[in-house]
């Protein structure tokens, strides 16, 4: 069976994509690369479903394809590119992504399939060096990256610190104790000083089924630096997860629905694998070099459904993502590499020279490292909305916070933690009384100063949603009395 193209379609198509090719990398780079039968950014596999004669692995348009997925991988791993190529990066990770699908489909002999596969491996570190296995001399493969994924399995992955242990402590109170949440949870951090053994021995007997896992010890860190990264971590945490489905938090989300809501009944993250929130719609036209930098990375493929939606990509906002929450599905393949796309921008060198100098942290790398990418994903419908309580003349809803809500508009989760202000007061708890959406924001001059939503709905947080965040709080407080002997606050 040939689910790509029939043979005489397939043999054309090669040929004249690889004259293509040739003749761009001759125009490019005249001294180099007119001696290598090159095939480069574009290389694609066409799908249809037709009916192939040829003895298995026998036919020549394969072995041609297979030729020319050889001679490209060779191109790929012999010109890495610089950090600022964001844009030629998601063209690599499409062209790999057709790879893993002709291993995965393509009718060819073992040895055919085991020689593709080292190409996609090969290939794979040379993009992405952290793919290493530390703890062995051997190179850790993409292959066995994506068999390291348990089968069916949804979890929750919460990366923390000594600095956001607390909250991340919290943060199970609220998600077992308050919602009974009974999916599984990985705590992830990165080396002993970083969360040392006293403080993974408390969290993991908090309740039943969470574990922890030091990121160190799953890939090279040589490239990365995670122990000093801050955000960086949290794009790691996700791929090296077991769960295939994952839930990735910050250590200050509060939930008022239990996490499983998403997964199993969030119509958008069901179609595409992939739901991401909305930040607060901010400092319109203030960012002009971020945006101009975003479209000249995107030049070259026309705006998903999703960015197409953006308010903040067509309209000139500043910040896009609030990746407080993120859900992905590893086991879909485009959303994989969109999820290495992601991960290759909060390495160290492309952090500090692009990431983090075009958006805050690592929030805006998710959004963008699935759209370069090509791989479909689903944001929520509206803008982060305001949780908090009326301002004095009550025509302001005002807190610290960044409130969110599912398909049908109610509350479903809000960061910034079960405090008031966790910069100002490290033990003022509040429940918030009000919330709004799709207002408009009057932000706070600094982080320690009081943010209002105005000129919208005010609407009142109901009974059950001020009983979950009171529940929270009551756990909280128990929780802070036994740590308090080893964290400070």
């Amino acid at each position: 069976m040939w689910i790509f193209s029939p043979p005489w379609f397939l043999r054309f198509m090669v040929g004249a994509f690889a004259s293509v090719v040739i003749l761009t990398l001759i125009w490019q780079w005249p001294s180099v690369q007119t001696r290598r039968a090159a095939s480069t950014e574009g290389l694609a596999i066409t799908s249809h479903d037709t009916t192939d004669h040829s003895p298995q692995g026998k036919d020549p348009a394969l072995i041609e394809l297979l030729h020319s997925i050889s001679t490209t991988s060779e191109y790929f791993v012999d010109y890495p590119l610089p950090p600022s190529e964001f844009g030629k990066m998601g063209k690599r990770l499409q062209v790999l992504r057709d790879w893993i699908a002709a291993s995965e489909n393509y009718q060819m002999t073992a040895e055919q399939a085991e020689s593709l596969r080292d190409r996609v491996d090969k290939t794979a570190i040379s993009l992405f060096p952290f793919l290493r296995d530390p703890s062995q001399a051997s190179i850790t493969s993409l292959s066995h990256l994506r068999q390291r994924f348990e089968l069916g399995t949804k979890g929750i992955v919460i990366p923390t610190g000594q600095g956001t242990f607390r909250y991340a402590c919290h943060l199970i109170g609220n998600l077992r104790d308050t919602l009974g949440s009974k999916l599984p949870i990985e705590i992830v951090y990165a080396g002993d000083s970083d969360l040392p053994s006293e403080y993974r021995d408390f969290i993991t007997q908090l309740s039943s089924n969470i574990t922890t896992m030091d990121i160190t010890q799953v890939f090279d860190d040589t490239t990365l630096d995670l122990q000093h990264g801050g955000w960086a971590i949290k794009t790691f945490a996700a791929l090296a997860s077991r769960f295939e489905q994952v839930l990735l938090l910050d250590a200050d989300v509060v939930f008022l629905q239990a996490p499983e809501a998403i997964l199993d009944h969030h119509s958008g993250y069901r179609k595409t694998g992939a739901l991401l929130f909305h930040d607060r719609l901010l400092w319109q036209g203030a960012f002009k070099e971020r945006h101009e930098w975003w479209e000249k990375q995107l030049e070259h493929q026309p705006p998903s459904q999703a960015l197409s939606k953006s308010l903040v990509y067509n309209e000139g906002y500043a910040e896009e993502c609030d990746a407080g929450l993120v859900v992905l599905d590893k086991s879909k393949v485009h959303l994989l590499l969109g999820l290495l796309h992601a991960c290759w921008q909060n390495t160290k060198l492309v952090r500090e020279a692009w990431t983090y100098n075009m958006g805050y942290g690592d929030k805006e790398s998710w959004w963008f490292g699935l759209e370069l990418s090509g791989a479909e994903y689903t944001f929520e419908d509206h803008y982060g909305g305001m949780l908090g309580t009326l301002n004095d003349d009550g025509s302001r809803v005002c807190s610290f916070t960044i409130a969110h809500v599912d398909e049908h508009d109610k509350l479903i989760w809000y960061n910034g933690s079960l405090l008031k202000n966790k910069l100002v007061n490290a033990t003022a708890f509040e429940i918030p009384t009000h919330w709004m959406l799709d207002g408009i924001w009057e932000k706070g001059g600094s982080k320690p100063e009081i943010s209002c939503m105005k000129e919208a709905k005010i609407r009142e947080t109901s009974k059950e949603e001020k009983r979950i965040i009171g529940n929270s709080i009551d756990r909280a407080r128990e929780i802070d009395e036994r740590i308090h002997g080893f964290v400070s606050f």
